[in-house]
């Protein structure tokens, strides 16, 4: 028996024998066509085309956040530039898989070089040539594998089609090579509840049938477990289960504390999933679903519609509705399209809101309208606040509408140690620990290759964190987080400590946080706060509070992790 370490991706635990992902097609020799140039540029599009099909389909059936990732790669799939360098290939004479593989891994490379949103973006390139090549060749495309009986998956990562309709009857767990807490497949297995480990180099030493025992609380995966251990993984398996589908109750510590559980939506449809899992109401959603699809601003009645809809799910709950989050790895044509070289750190947010400011106003009387048509308690939030003056502009303008509570997310350093005179003028905060995280560890989100200090246990990031909770504490105002953080059970203990009063995520990790709250009471998170801070890194956060938190008394007999 051995004992493999990563991230875990939730509280579950699973057991069974190892299926390993098959290993991509080999890529196609330079070797001069047999037809002419125009039939090798038919075949590529007539495969491009179904492959961008396919991938759009699937996005349909998936929704959620998977969707978005989906609907993006069937669009990388036809970009018209990628499709003029394979074309230059064929007319110099390569067959059509060679100028697939070639202009692709091209294509990567500068994306990679660009950095930023396309530089993540680059990654999704290899998923797509794969399909690609596998249709040029009359071939399945490497997948998911299915040996016909449950199994633990083992991969050195999942692209987000393969991610996003996982069989969750034959998928027991998952366990990548590579990735991280904030990676695609992390948020997109949270998303679903799958059972999952990230970043587990070691993993790439298990073979098919293999039987393991995979703990993502623990963040393990034990090798060749007795029957004892394996009794004792499928008892508290049996137990997560059972209290996740006990009625779901109001979030609270195990002192009685409350602690608001909300969920992040990015579209009215998604409100009954959140309903289901027993959400107190949103504590973020995304309105970037109407602009995004759209080459004009959506009006004021078809915004007035969406958000009409989203409210009526939630009579008396609060939603937390975030203006246009545009810009960075979300530009509008209509809003911000303007060339820059580092979009990230551009205009974006509430920058070009401002910039733009009839779709502010649009918005703002949109969401007005639904306010005054429905019962829910909306709460209005500008993202990307930098300064003090920014935020006595938005939540001047929000309450010249008539909405009631206006608030700030706090993604920036800047807005975290202001957060005292932010809270001055906002009725609420919110940290979206996602970009927070970014910006404190100058490491783009969404770039592989600086992926390690993209980790929100940094006690950096834990630091601007507690400023916030403590300026909301003497403001007597709500600290909110909405970033994936909020889904880490451990972490989202800690976050309590530092000072949030709710917590907002996908639907599916409200049971898991729920659990974890009621197992804690607030001096005992306060404590766990303590030692992260202490800590010199992320992974030393992580471990020593896991250590510390394994030490102190239960407050349930539940002992499901």
């Amino acid at each position: 028996m051995t004992e493999l370490r990563g991230v875990g991706v939730g509280r579950g635990v699973a057991h069974g024998p190892v299926v390993r992902m098959a290993e991509p097609l080999p890529a196609p020799e330079n070797s001069p066509s047999d037809l002419d140039p125009e039939a090798e540029r038919a075949r590529v599009r007539e495969a491009v085309s179904t492959v961008a099909a396919e991938l759009q389909q699937r996005a349909d059936a998936a929704g959620g956040s998977s969707q978005e990732v989906l609907e993006a790669q069937a669009m990388i799939a036809e970009d018209p530039s990628l499709q003029e360098e394979v074309d230059a290939r064929i007319d110099q004479g390569a067959g059509a898989e060679w100028a697939v593989h070639d202009a692709f891994a091209g294509f990567r490379a500068t994306l990679e070089a660009v950095g930023g949103y396309l530089g993540e973006r680059a990654a999704d390139l290899d998923d797509i040539a794969q399909r690609v090549l596998a249709h040029l060749r009359g071939v399945d495309a490497p997948g998911i594998p299915d040996p016909g009986h449950p199994f633990v998956l083992v991969a050195r990562d999942l692209a987000p089609a393969d991610t996003a309709l996982l069989d969750l009857e034959q998928v027991l767990a998952l366990i990548t090579t590579d990735g991280g807490p904030t990676s695609h497949t992390a948020i997109l297995a949270r998303e679903k509840g799958i059972v999952a480990l990230v970043g587990a180099a070691s993993a790439g030493e298990l073979s098919t049938g293999q039987v393991v025992i995979v703990d993502a609380a623990a963040g393990t995966v034990t090798t060749d477990p007795s029957a004892e251990q394996i009794e004792r993984a499928r008892q508290r398996a049996a137990d997560r289960d059972a209290a996740r589908s006990a009625p779901p109750t109001a979030g609270a510590l195990a002192d009685g504390t409350p602690i608001a559980l909300l969920a992040n939506l990015g579209k009215p449809a998604d409100a009954a999933d959140a309903v289901a899992e027993g959400a107190e109401g949103v504590g973020l959603f995304r309105t970037e679903f109407l602009f995004l699809s759209s080459a004009q601003a959506p009006t004021i009645a078809e915004q007035r519609t969406a958000y009409t809809e989203l409210l009526t799910a939630f009579p008396a709950q609060k939603v937390v509705v975030r203006m246009l989050d545009a810009g960075a790895d979300k530009p509008l044509a209509f809003l911000n399209d303007a060339h820059e070289e580092n979009p990230a750190l551009g205009l974006r947010g509430l920058r070009s809101l401002r910039a733009s400011e009839d779709i502010l106003r649009e918005q703002l009387t949109a969401l007005a309208e639904a306010d005054a048509a429905t019962a829910a308690d909306l709460w209005v939030m500008a993202p990307m606040v930098t300064t003090v003056e920014e935020t006595a502009y938005f939540t001047g303008l929000a309450r010249e509408y008539g909405l009631k509570t206006a608030g700030v997310m706090v993604e920036v350093p800047a807005s975290a140690l202001l957060a005292d005179r932010v809270l001055a003028h906002a009725d609420f905060a919110s940290i979206g620990t996602n970009d927070l995280t970014q910006y404190t560890m100058a490491a783009d989100r969404l770039l592989g290759s600086v992926a390690g200090f993209q980790d929100p246990w940094h006690p950096a990031v834990l630091r601007l964190v507690g400023e916030v909770g403590t300026a909301g504490a003497r403001a007597e105002k709500p600290v909110g987080i909405c970033g994936e953080a909020a889904a880490d059970p451990l972490l989202a203990v800690v976050l309590v400590g530092l000072g949030a009063t709710s917590l907002s995520m996908a639907p599916a990790a409200l049971a898991d946080i729920r659990l974890a709250l009621t197992e804690r009471t607030l001096d005992e998170t306060r404590r766990l706060a303590e030692i992260a801070l202490a800590a010199d890194d992320a992974a030393g956060a992580r471990s020593a509070v896991a250590e510390a938190a394994a030490s102190l008394p239960s407050h349930q007999k539940e002992t499901t992790s």
